[in-house]
């Protein structure tokens, strides 16, 4: 599989030009001292390449509390939140050697919060996001998600589609099973995140995904494989 990788730096720490919708990751300065040590290697064809990746829901949020479907609006973590970001900390001292986030405040205050002494390096990548809703970031979740199904190849106006968001993490979870093979990942991320976990290494459509319930629980695990 011939794969267009982007750089560690490319790739985890996203830089702004003019016009561009992609803000930058809110840790750019712990990231760039990251590089060296997670230098890409050499592009060209890989096999067989995997990772083992466990994947967490950013915590409880503020806008978790209102009813506010957050999409690419950054948000904060509520106190219950802050809470819960430290004992998913604990409970994955079980072993991973990096954390990837979605650079989006409400996953990377998770991130920070659950490995504040930086012995695990975290990463940021706007690739992980959620959905975005365009003119409906910021609606309540309910309204906004009463007819999902609509969206799944039909963008949200000025914003994305389902299958566009997972496309877009899909990408970026490609790259993450190449440069850690063999490793142990932690991915803190969204809604879109696990979908396309789901359906990258689970082969699980989308046509499903988007009209099952979340069922949010403690982690989830998956082989990643290129």
């Amino acid at each position: 599989m011939q794969l267009n990788l982007l750089t560690s730096l490319d790739a985890f720490v996203t830089c702004v030009t003019s016009g561009s919708r992609r803000p930058p990751a809110p840790a750019a300065r712990s990231a760039a001292r990251c590089a060296k040590r997670f230098a890409m290697p050499a592009m060209g064809r890989v096999v067989g390449m995997a990772a083992e990746v466990v994947f967490e829901t950013h915590s409880w949020s503020e806008d978790n509390d209102s009813g506010v479907a957050s999409g690419w609006r950054p948000g904060r973590l509520s106190p219950r939140g802050r809470d819960l970001a430290i004992e998913l900390g604990r409970r994955r001292r079980d072993g991973v050697d990096v954390v990837l986030s979605s650079d989006l405040r409400r996953a990377a205050e998770t991130a920070e919060l659950a490995f504040p002494d930086g012995t695990v390096p975290i990463l940021y990548d706007w690739r992980l996001r959620k959905c975005d809703y365009g003119d409906g970031n910021g609606m309540p979740a309910a309204q906004l998600h009463e007819h999902r199904e609509r969206h799944l190849d039909e963008p949200y106006p000025n914003g994305e589609s389902w299958r566009q968001a997972v496309r877009r993490v899909s990408g970026a979870l490609r790259d993450i099973a190449e440069r850690w093979d063999g490793q142990r990942v932690l991915i803190i991320g969204h809604v879109a995140t696990r979908w396309a976990l789901d359906h990258l290494a689970g082969g699980v459509p989308l046509e499903e995904l988007i009209t099952a319930d979340f069922g949010w629980r403690e982690g989830w695990e998956y082989r990643l494989t290129v």
